[in-house]
């Protein structure tokens, strides 16, 4: 296997163990071995114990040691197979004990592992105890990849213990479509902070204009929008994190826990009351004049991006790059349904031309909205998601919350929600409501093309075809917007090309 250089550490004591191992739970991935060797008593279980009590965000997790099974399995936020190979008779043993069906969709955690020295994978991650005056060294060689997950977690514990928080633990709270990650760290006060991991973006491949994806459709690629839409927002009386410290360079920011409600009840449906808060807060957002540029440091001004022509076309050439071939099974679009397509678009990116315009924040849904029952207006709604905001049409906020991607709005739902944006609006006077109406028309459709093809994208080029369970809902939300009649030519090629049913 290829390696860097090997990573050395000195653990003072039992707690500095417990801690590296809950920290390691956080740098290993399904498909992970990880092959831990050391003298009896150099700290294996204990630090086996401290991963999988991490991995199972429960501090009284039953870890028996599997010396007389040999194989102890967790089913966790990621299935552990745990094995102690002190015992094993023969090293070709290990197959019938499962170890490859394990390691296909787990993590493998090896002890002992010279005792099947040349039946454990090449790519796994060797780690070794010894004792060393009053605590223990820990040696680490793994292939890069792998390093490179262990070193950023070793980073990121760097950056909580100098942000004054050292030994707080650290448990993963939730991942999303991008390669931002969040961490909830526990400190001693008592009082729970989040951390977003959010590394830094290697520049892909030219696919428009010479400019990368992430380019050609403002998404941020680092820390520096986040903290300046937070600021921006928040000075505007909105509920957004505070910034408690950050790493502009390798891209670690610790924020203020807005909480933990959302505005979903148990069984994933959306509480009404909690739907019209945040209309209303949205409502609001749209009649301030927000600054399109924010400093957020002595050195540096982010410039909010406008969502532009090129940004909008890029989006929506999913359908055809990603949606279509899919349906199509594996047949790409034509050249003429393409040009038709596009054009079509061009057309509605001209009729925006006249449309309110204010800062939009992209992805306001469901899983970017914190419910805070103790405050009231506008602070009731936590904001969590805004780092790739724009200035743009801002029916295209309207259109992501009363049709939320992840979670199916009602029509009775839906025409209260949009009843309550219009009505505050119209109160606030200098509203356009039917100029409005044909904005949200145009980027709901816009929107839902672009998930139609993000969700295909995600599953196979991305491995995560769990977003696919969201794609009757986002073509169904796509038949609702082309019906406004601006859309007809955009409802006649989506019936053509089978995206949308024809009409009855």
């Amino acid at each position: 296997m290829t390696t860097g250089t090997a990573i050395s550490l000195y653990l003072d004591d039992e707690a500095a163990t417990i801690r590296f191992g809950e920290d390691m739970a956080l740098a290993l991935n399904a498909g992970d071995c990880l092959a831990l060797s050391g003298d009896l008593g150099a700290g294996k279980s204990a630090l086996a114990r401290a991963l999988l009590r991490a991995l199972a965000d429960d501090a009284e997790l039953e870890v028996p040691s599997p010396t007389f099974t040999l194989v102890q399995s967790y089913d966790l936020r990621i299935p552990v197979s745990h094995f102690d190979l002190y015992r094993l008779g023969d090293a070709a043993e290990l197959t019938e004990l499962g170890f490859d069906e394990a390691l296909q969709d787990g993590i493998c955690l090896v002890e002992w592992p010279e005792m099947a020295e040349g039946e454990l994978p090449a790519h796994r991650i060797t780690l070794r105890l010894e004792h060393e005056s009053a605590g223990r060294r820990v040696t680490i060689a793994a292939p890069e990849k792998q390093q490179a997950r262990i070193r950023r977690v070793l980073a990121i514990r760097a950056f909580i213990d100098d942000a004054g928080l050292a030994g707080a633990r650290r448990r993963f709270l939730t991942g999303d479509a991008s390669l931002r990650a969040y961490e909830a760290v526990y400190p001693a006060d008592g009082v729970r902070r989040i951390l977003m991991d959010w590394p830094p973006l290697a520049e892909g491949p030219p696919v428009f204009d010479g400019k990368p994806y992430p380019k050609v459709a403002h998404l941020a690629e680092n820390a520096y929008p986040f903290v300046a839409i937070a600021n921006a927002l928040h000075q505007e009386g909105f509920a957004t994190p505070a910034i408690l410290k950050v790493d502009y360079e390798q891209g670690i920011l610790l924020l203020e826990d807005l909480g933990s409600d959302g505005v979903l009840d148990g069984d994933g449906a959306p509480i009404a009351e909690r739907y019209r808060a945040s209309v209303a807060c949205l409502a609001q957002l749209h009649s301030l004049a927000m600054p399109q540029d924010v400093r957020v440091t002595e050195t540096h001004v982010h410039h909010i991006p406008d969502f532009d022509r090129a940004a909008m076309k890029m989006e929506v050439r999913l359908v055809l790059d990603w949606h279509l071939p899919w349906k199509r099974a594996g047949a790409p679009a034509s050249d003429a349904e393409r040009d038709e397509y596009l054009a079509i678009w061009d057309r509605l990116i001209d009729e925006l031309g006249a449309a309110e315009k204010n800062l939009l924040l992209r992805d306001f849904h469901s899983p970017n909205i914190i419910w805070r029952a103790n405050e009231i207006g506008i602070k009731r709604v936590g904001l969590i998601d805004f780092q790739d905001a724009m200035i743009g049409p801002t029916a295209y906020d309207l259109a992501s919350i009363v049709q939320d991607a992840r979670v199916t709005i009602v029509p009775a739902l839906f025409r209260q929600l949009m009843d309550d944006y219009l009505s505050l609006r119209r109160a606030q006077g200098g509203f356009d409501e039917a100029l409005f109406l044909k904005s949200w028309a145009i980027m709901s459709a816009q929107r839902n093309c672009k998930l139609a093809g993000l969700w295909v994208r995600l599953m196979q080029r991305d491995g995560k075809p769990g977003y696919m369970k969201h794609m009757p809902r986002t073509l169904a939300y796509l038949d609702v917007a082309l019906q406004h009649e601006s859309l007809a030519p955009l409802r006649d090629w989506c019936v053509r090309a089978g995206i949308v049913a024809s009409e009855s």
